[in-house]
């Protein structure tokens, strides 16, 4: 086990690990640290904790020191220079007749680089650019090509729930989501509801994943015919998977009336659930398929941050 605690940097959003050594430091604190890219200046996102050996990418760097009045001020000047840098960017952007977006620009805590975000349909070559900047800022440069979900997890924004994005806020890293996750969830499939800012399937779809899937599996699925506890037959006509509540379409006297009962109080063989698919519209196959195009390109985002 090892003693470690966890960094997440502005603009890259994936937690790092360090040695906090001897230091005294909390959630929310600022420490200078030494990273592939330099001196950097982060933000502490836990108390220390021990982790096992093999979780920790080796070697374990330390902390260098919490972040003084001094370093608190310089990351201050930094981002006062980042806006200036963005504006001169967009300017050399349009010089060269570039297709590209720019998204941010990043100065290292030590200034030894300046880092250019943006997002274009293919490949740039933007070597001319580089070399206009570099004659600017007399230091490195460097142009990093990035995704949608990326250029999302950097600007931030509010989601449909009415709380800061989930990319922005707290999640480090992308996770994988799929049409499946939707269908599980019993969620509309029009893209407009279940894609995010961003314009990929929302990244929400994921977290309540596994509790969806233990429930549905207690559950009959619609269609299903089952047997009540008061002695009932009849068959499933809607089912509340949080509450694991079950209507049924039973027949009383010659007549149809649909009762609610507690999963509890039926008996059943659960079938193999029905693909949503099955008895879709014309305009609903249509939306199915824009679906599978951002699940596609889900896919490639994937790709490319690898």
């Amino acid at each position: 086990m090892v003693k470690v605690i966890g960094v997440r940097f502005r603009t890259a959003g994936k937690i790092y690990f360090f040695d906090p050594l001897k230091f005294n430091v909390k959630r929310g604190d600022h420490v200078i640290v030494e990273t592939a890219r330099g001196v950097e200046y982060g933000t502490v996102v836990g108390d220390p904790k021990e982790v096992e050996d093999d979780k920790v990418v080796a070697p374990l760097k330390p902390v260098l020191r919490v972040a003084t009045q001094r370093d608190m001020e310089q990351e201050a000047a930094n981002k006062v220079k980042e806006k200036e840098a963005f504006k001169i960017c967009l300017e050399k952007i349009r010089k060269h007749k570039l297709d590209m977006k720019l998204i941010d620009a990043e100065y290292t805590f030590d200034n030894n680089k300046v880092l250019f975000y943006f997002t274009a349909d293919g490949r740039i070559d933007f070597r001319e650019l580089v070399k206009d900047l570099a004659s600017v800022f007399k230091t490195r440069i460097e142009l990093r090509q990035i995704g949608v979900r990326d250029e999302t997890k950097i600007l931030g924004g509010i989601g449909i729930c009415g709380r800061p994005l989930c990319c922005h806020s707290h999640l480090s890293e992308f996770v994988p989501v799929s049409i499946k996750m939707a269908k599980e969830q019993n969620l509309s499939l029009n893209p407009t509801k279940i894609s995010g800012v961003c314009g990929r399937l929302m990244c929400c779809l994921k977290h309540e994943e596994e509790t969806y899937e233990y429930l549905n599996k207690k559950l009959p699925n619609v269609g299903d015919y089952v047997t009540t506890d008061d002695g009932f037959k009849g068959e499933v006509h809607s089912v509340n998977v949080l509450r694991q509540l079950v209507k049924v379409l039973i027949e009383n006297n010659d007549e149809k009336e649909i009762k609610e009962y507690k999963v509890e109080q039926l008996k059943f063989k659960k079938r193999h659930r029905k693909d949503k698919q099955d008895g879709m519209s014309d305009a609903e196959l249509k939306e199915l398929k824009e679906l599978e195009k951002l699940e596609k390109q889900e896919g490639r985002s994937k790709l490319d941050d690898n």
